[in-house]
């Protein structure tokens, strides 16, 4: 439930809930339901479900055994905010994410109205970074709901991007990732799109990180942009231990 992670921009994922459903264009040729059922084919314990949402409590407390800090994205085969997954469990994850401080911890999430819903109740700690992914324009609601939240580092996805986004509002946001689809059937992505995003980033001042161009082969793509790879990340905030205890949050949510 807790691996070294070939993503770019993260060092090891962390899992303690996989499967999902699909709720917008950038979800067509998920990777993370290929993989689980690859997985379930293998016979891989977790995910006798496939991609069918499953909870983990089990492996709701790994980051705790691991003694070097890292930089873990939670829940890449799943959403931590879709809605089958109870409010409960949403804390007791943040709950372990505030014990376990010496990490730092990316959430991602396409349900920014039910992050921006529960965003009041949630114990936000500046080692926590929340992102929304946007893959077109009809998408960019999802940025506005995220600068609601009082999350302290504060990210976009933008993979699969798949249509231009001109006029980005960058207020309040820390980080932009930039990708193209990739795998079986990977839609295009133009060029023109990523250098157009780029240099609204450099505008706004906003470190920018170009994960791949995609296709159906993306390690021959690769990810070089005009002539050099762009690995910006934002500044890194050093936690504050805390000693009082989680927020109760409201049982009819």
């Amino acid at each position: 439930m807790g691996t070294h992670s070939a993503i770019e921009w993260t060092g090891s994922t962390w899992n303690p809930i996989t499967g999902c459903t699909k709720i917008s264009p950038g979800c067509k040729n998920c990777y993370a339901e290929r993989m689980a059922e690859r997985l379930k084919a293998m016979g891989q314990p977790n995910y006798v479900n496939g991609f069918k949402l499953t909870l983990h409590p089990h492996a709701l407390e790994l980051p705790l055994s691991w003694k070097k800090p890292q930089r873990i994205f939670v829940n890449s085969m799943s959403d931590l905010f879709h809605k089958d997954v109870p409010v409960e469990f949403i804390l007791q994850t943040f709950q372990v994410m505030r014990k376990a401080n010496w990490h730092q911890y990316q959430i991602l999430t396409k349900r920014a109205d039910r992050l921006r819903e529960l965003d009041p109740d949630l114990p936000w700690e500046p080692h926590i970074w929340m992102g929304v992914s946007v893959e077109n324009q009809d998408y960019t609601c999802r940025i506005d709901h995220l600068r609601k939240t009082r999350a302290c580092v504060k990210f976009l996805s933008l993979e699969p991007l798949l249509g231009p986004l001109p006029k980005l509002n960058l207020e309040g946001i820390d980080w932009a990732i930039v990708g193209g689809e990739s795998g079986p059937g990977a839609r295009p992505m133009s060029p023109e799109w990523v250098v157009d995003i780029r240099n609204q980033c450099r505008r706004a001042r906003v470190p920018f990180f170009f994960k791949q161009w995609g296709g159906v082969n993306k390690k021959r793509t690769g990810r070089v942009l005009e002539g050099r790879t762009w690995d910006e990340m934002p500044v890194v905030r050093v936690p504050r231990p805390h000693s009082f205890p989680l927020p109760v949050l409201a049982a009819n949510r």
